[in-house]
């Protein structure tokens, strides 16, 4: 990778203005592949898709952000093996947190993936003392109704990998919890 970090965000953005928080696992092993650095990547073409199937009127990550959604990754780095180790991950949800806080307006925070729920349990354990997503399998859990301060939680599926394309129950309720969350605006 290069000497600087992929950009995380987009410039420009009015924290004001977010709504809505993706959080997938980890950063591509190349940052050409970046919701922000591609228009081709598989993060992007199945994000894209996840929300075309969702039902909202997308044809860009751009498109996305200008919807009031804002996607990012739990850990800040590109991940090493088959899973994100929890100290790795524990370690990034500091920065993760700092990232949270920046948009006084997130109404939801969708969590893609199990990187993504043990992030979000961690900042959620420093702050309230209890696990926000109950353990479980994400499909037996993720129709819960879960709140970090005032903002809902849903804990979803990866949607920037290639197993994505394969999983076509995958891609439905990860589509259902997009319209979801988009349903709270």
């Amino acid at each position: 990778m290069s000497e600087s970090p992929p950009r995380l965000v987009p410039e420009g953005i009015d924290p004001g203005k977010v709504r809505i928080l993706l959080i997938s696992e980890a950063l591509p092993e190349d940052e050409k592949d970046y919701f922000y650095s591609s228009s081709d990547s598989l993060y992007v073409t199945n994000t894209i898709g996840a929300f075309k199937n969702a039902g909202i009127d997308v044809d860009s990550i751009e498109d996305i952000v200008r919807k009031g959604a804002l996607m990012t990754v739990a850990v800040k780095q590109p991940r090493v093996g088959l899973t994100v180790p929890a100290d790795t991950i524990k370690r990034h949800s500091y920065q993760l947190e700092e990232e949270i806080n920046q948009y006084p307006n997130i109404k939801a925070i969708l969590l893609m993936g199990d990187a993504a729920i043990r992030a979000m349990n961690f900042i959620s354990q420093r702050n309230t003392k209890r696990r926000v997503v109950p353990s479980g399998s994400t499909y037996k859990i993720r129709k819960g109704e879960f709140f970090y301060r005032d903002i809902r939680i849903f804990p979803s599926y990866l949607q920037t990998g290639k197993n994505f394309l394969i999983e076509k129950s995958k891609r439905m309720m990860v589509a259902e919890d997009i319209g979801n969350a988009f349903s709270l605006l």
